[in-house]
């Protein structure tokens, strides 16, 4: 085959992906999901609205036990999901907190009592009483996680891989 011929075929195949890439043909499913930018369906709406309102009232029970004691206001679908934690005492004893407190208190979302106790260092990140916050370990978050599971009823097996 002559170079001419090599050039021509060459150049068809990059107009031909070209074209095909363009008309997005051979996209998947999954991609067109994550680049919908609307809203859940009616139907999923309501789904999330009842989970929020039994995680809610989960939350007001296990508050009322004294299996938590939240540090921020609102929702903590995390620690709820978890059994509960008390986000107060894990704040005075600097250990670290689940991630949803820590991303309130980030948010500006602490609780009055605590928010009176919020600084910020000299790189920006948030303190309680000077001390910096930060996120439980990970053997704390993995046990949490393994918690979860049993709540869940998802497969105990899974917790391995976190």
């Amino acid at each position: 085959m002559s170079r001419l011929n090599q050039a021509v075929i060459g150049l068809l195949l990059i107009a031909a992906g070209y074209v095909l890439g363009a008309s997005q043909s051979f996209q998947s499913p999954t991609l067109h999901a994550q680049q919908n930018s609307g809203t859940p369906t009616e139907e999923t709406e309501d789904k999330i609205k009842r989970g929020v309102k039994q995680l809610i009232e989960a939350q007001s029970s296990l508050e009322q036990e004294n299996f938590m004691r939240p540090a921020t206001k609102g929702l903590n679908a995390f620690a709820v999901s978890c059994g509960g934690v008390n986000a107060l005492d894990d704040l005075e004893a600097g250990n670290g907190v689940d991630p949803e407190t820590f991303a309130g208190l980030y948010a500006g979302l602490a609780k009055p009592d605590v928010a009176a106790q919020l600084g910020r260092d000299d790189q920006g990140r948030i303190t309680y009483k000077n001390k910096i916050v930060r996120m439980y370990p990970v053997s704390r978050l993995k046990k949490l996680f393994a918690t979860r599971l049993k709540y869940s009823g998802e497969n105990q097996d899974d917790a391995a891989s976190f």
